[in-house]
C-alpha cells in the first residue's frame, strides 16, 4: 500500500525520540517526548488557487522538516505510524 498525498499535504516519517539525554541518562519510555521532527515521505501536487493555478510546494522528498507537538493526523502504514498534515503546519525545514 502506497499514500499519496491531495493538493497540500505532505506524508512525513516521525525520527524516533531520542532514548538517552545529553549527559547520557537514558529515558524511559513514559519520559519520551513525542516526535516533532520527520523526513518527507511524499508531497502532494501543491494547492489550487481560485484562478486555478497551483502553487509549488516548499518542500520535497527526503527533507527533515520540524511540526509542531499535535499538528497533522497519524496513520500507519505497514505497521510504521507515519503524519499526514498540510504544508502550513510544517514549522521549518532542518539544513545539514
Amino acid at each position: 500500500m502506497s499514500v499519496k498525498p491531495l493538493e497540500d499535504r505532505v506524508l512525513i516519517k516521525p525520527l524516533e525520540p531520542e532514548t538517552k539525554t545529553a549527559s547520557g541518562i537514558y529515558l524511559p519510555e513514559t519520559a519520551k517526548e513525542k516526535p516533532m521532527q520527520g523526513k518527507v515521505v511524499a508531497v502532494g501536487p501543491g494547492k489550487t488557487l481560485d484562478n486555478g493555478q497551483r502553487i509549488t510546494p516548499s518542500v520535497k522528498k527526503g527533507d527533515t522538516v520540524l511540526f509542531g507537538k499535535y499538528s497533522g493526523t497519524e496513520i500507519e502504514i505497514k505497521d510504521v505510524k507515519h503524519m499526514i498534515m498540510r504544508e502550513s503546519e510544517l514549522l521549518g525545514v532542518i539544513e545539514s
